[in-house]
């Protein structure tokens, strides 16, 4: 066995990094979580919904970062940025998105008239 085959490499000269055993497992979980996203949005969970599907797609994009861009195999502190950076886009969406549901309850809607009340009488 040469020393290329020891390591994993194939005649086509790169080593996959990972085993393609944890790339289906790492895959199936993504299937997973893509289904469980689907089930709770039927629950009706109000604004736990929001929260619930943002923590699912941070964990969704984190698993595609570390295994499927080799992140993980990478530096750590390299991974712990790229993924901290996902977190912190989904707070920062997951608070615009609670601020604008919060706004959208707070003002009072006039009453708007229909448009058929705006075209001038006959005379």
């Amino acid at each position: 066995m040469s020393d290329h085959a020891a390591h994993g490499e194939h005649s086509h000269g790169f080593a996959h990094p990972a085993p393609v055993w944890q790339l289906i497992a790492v895959f199936l979980a993504l299937v997973g979580l893509t289904i469980l996203t689907c089930f709770q949005a039927s629950l009706g969970l109000g604004e736990l919904e929001l929260i619930l599907s943002l923590f699912i797609a941070t964990i969704k994009a984190t698993l595609v970062v570390l295994f499927f861009m080799h992140m993980i195999h990478d530096k750590p502190l390299n991974a712990i940025i790229f993924v901290s950076s996902f977190v912190f886009v989904a707070l920062f969406i997951g608070f615009t998105l609670m601020d604008a549901h919060a706004y959208r309850d707070t003002v009072e809607l006039k009453d708007v008239p229909s448009p058929r009340a705006i075209v001038a009488p006959a005379e």
